[in-house]
């Protein structure tokens, strides 16, 4: 889960106190600005906290051992390895033998697993540091906000007083730096901002909490951000999804329901709401009275509760046979009522998941359906700061940048089946709804009725999901549609004023080069005085590798550029062209004969060049190629 590059563009802003532009000096505070990174599932390093000595094997755990992800003892002492990381499922305590906790600093977010497996599992934050090295921005500039993805969020308050210290994070960066923090949070590390901010409200007095924001937070990029949830959490709940580890589903599916976390990202609707159980601060223990959900029941029964199919169809043994009393029953007699027919199949929308339905019709048939009701209603529906299962409103922050993938193959629905093998291994996925290019269909080719959007999702979060913060743009949005890749701004396409309804999607009607990626804007600074929401589309931008696109660090560097320059004129930073800024965007023109933007580039060799591309190098620094910008 990724998009670390662009962020670090931010952050070299905040290195430049006066800079020189064609001659020019530029004032401001640039060196006030911080970067506080959140980062997404599974993308923090986990390291032993006690002594395991694993039999046979001569790689035992000892304090400070890398445990996620260690992937050597994975290989070799999986049962050890998986002590260190699975918790109790009700209390989320550590197993006896062995603790893990988050490691800290930014080496817990560069590579979960150094060295070892590549891909996006492994090299989560790294590129991006290497962004920031380049253009000199300051180490203390940069804050990790890395925590135990495994809890709960009552869970990282309780057992880590893990908000106690992001707050303190906040505050640390502006006494040192002087200046607001950019907040850079990708996929769960959306959810777990959210839940900060509302954490936030109890913490301190009802009339700082606005001002408090406004001095602590300047900027928030949701990258990847699961709004309404994903469907792959119902994936992992039932089956397993292994993220390319060397393990069975089995096992993951063992270690997946051991988290509490997981919950926090299944899909939900758009049309749930739940009240505040507490009035007051925590501190005077106030209740109001038990959470309500609210659900609007006319929308549910429409538009599968706001998603494009039903998230889950599972077939479950006929309740007339009494050799399905229960699943293991079923197990032992190898299925062979169901091979004749005697089975139910059942439908459950992304309300009926997120609220426990789903999970109590399976109640019988699952032996790890009554660990789920229980995590859904103590950590989540009765969580006395927030009910993160349900839809978010607008953070009251200055600027908002919502960014995501769009237009990739991206699953929606389910349909299960009981394996005939015990737990954990009782259900195989027997058929997938996929949502592709604005249409669904099924993993067989056939196509699935439906309400898909207007586009698909990003491979793990559905498009209707990740969208869900157009709902935060006013009734008047402008729209523009450009290359990703550097360009003249000759294919720059623009619809200014565009109608947007209260909640509705908003979608460019704007044409496209199959051979082109675009980047689309939404932006909006009109409709909250003071305040700026935008959202960027980024085509075929996969969800775990955005984070390491170089497009998407351009473009967070320039619009932040934009936005703290004193001589700046717009309130969005342009779109008319985008140059190389780095010597790594120049390239050699083989038709031509040259280096290509020949007006910012050159050829320049420098020993050690191995290709013609290598040597071409921008003629000016980065930082005057931004007077365009500005």
């Amino acid at each position: 889960m990724n998009i670390q590059l662009l962020f670090l563009g931010l952050l070299v802003i905040g290195t430049l106190h006066s800079t020189a532009v064609n001659g020019r000096v530029l004032t401001g505070n640039y060196g006030k600005l911080s970067g506080i990174i959140i980062p997404g599932f599974a993308s923090t390093q986990l390291r032993a906290w006690s002594i395991l000595d694993c039999p046979f094997s001569p790689l035992d755990f000892n304090p400070l051992d890398l445990v996620w992800l260690d992937s050597t003892k994975l290989l070799s002492a999986v049962n050890c390895w998986l002590k260190c990381m699975l918790l109790d499922p009700y209390t989320q305590s550590d197993n006896p033998e062995c603790k893990s906790r988050a490691d800290t600093g930014l080496s817990a977010i560069t590579e979960i697993d150094p060295g070892y497996i590549t891909g996006p599992l492994s090299s989560v934050w790294k590129d991006w540091i290497k962004w920031c090295i380049e253009f000199g921005v300051e180490a203390n500039a940069i804050i990790p906000a890395p925590y135990d993805w495994r809890l709960s969020p009552s869970k990282l308050e309780e057992r880590d007083l893990y908000f106690h210290k992001l707050k303190l994070a906040f505050e640390t960066a502006l006494k040192q730096r002087g200046g607001p923090s950019i907040v850079f949070a990708h996929s769960l590390g959306n959810n777990v901002f959210r839940y900060f901010l509302e954490w936030l409200k109890l913490e301190i007095a009802p009339k700082a909490y606005i001002q408090w924001l406004d001095d602590h937070i300047h900027a928030y990029f949701a990258v990847g951000s699961p709004f309404l949830g994903s469907v792959q959490m119902i994936e992992s709940t039932l089956s397993g999804v292994t993220f390319g580890l060397p393990v069975s589903e089995g096992t993951a599916r063992l270690m997946s329901n051991s988290f509490a976390s997981t919950l926090w990202m299944l899909p939900f609707s758009k049309y749930c709401r739940s009240d505040n159980m507490y009035s007051k601060h925590l501190a005077g223990n106030s209740k109001k009275g038990h959470k309500v959900y609210h659900c609007d029941t006319d929308k549910l029964k429409f538009n599968f509760s706001g998603w494009p199919t039903n998230v889950v169809n599972i077939e479950v043994p006929f309740r007339g046979d009494d050799a399905y009393s229960s699943f293991l029953n079923a197990a032992r007699g190898n299925l062979s009522s169901m091979e004749c027919g005697l089975s139910n199949l059942l439908s459950f929308s992304a309300h009926e998941v997120a609220d426990g339905t789903f999970f109590k019709a399976i109640e019988d048939y699952d032996p790890d359906s009554k660990r789920v009701l229980y995590q859904l209603n103590n950590s989540y529906h009765s969580d006395p700061i927030l009910n993160p299962l349900t839809p978010w409103e607008r953070p009251p922050l200055k600027n908002i940048f919502c960014i995501y993938g769009v237009d990739l193959k991206t699953e929606v629905g389910y349909y299960f089946a009981p394996s005939g093998k015990p737990y954990p291994d009782n259900w195989i996925i027997t058929d997938v709804i996929y949502e592709i290019e604005g249409s669904l269909y099924s993993r067989s080719g056939n196509l699935v009725s439906g309400n898909p959007g207007a586009t698909s999702g990003d491979e793990t979060v559905p498009y209707n999901s990740l969208s869900w913060c157009k709902t935060w743009l006013g009734p008047k949005v402008n729209i523009t549609r450009a290359p990703q890749s550097e360009h003249d701004g000759s294919d720059i396409q623009v619809q200014l004023n565009v109608e947007h309804i209260l909640e509705g999607d908003v979608v460019a009607n704007m044409t496209r080069s199959p051979r082109v990626k675009y980047i689309t804007y939404f932006e909006d600074s009109e409709n909250l005085p003071g305040k700026k929401t935008a959202v960027w589309e980024l085509d075929k931008a996969n969800h775990r590798n955005i984070v390491r696109s170089p497009v998407l660090m351009r473009e967070l560097w320039l619009e932040m550029w934009n936005d703290i320059h004193p001589n700046k004129t717009t309130k969005f930073v342009t779109k008319a062209k985008r140059g190389p800024l780095r010597d790594e965007d120049c390239y050699w023109d083989y038709g031509k004969a040259r280096c290509a933007w020949s007006e910012n580039c050159e050829y320049r060799y420098v020993f050690g060049d191995v290709h013609l591309g290598q040597s071409c190098r921008l003629r000016n620094t980065s930082i005057n190629l931004l007077a365009n910008y500005v």
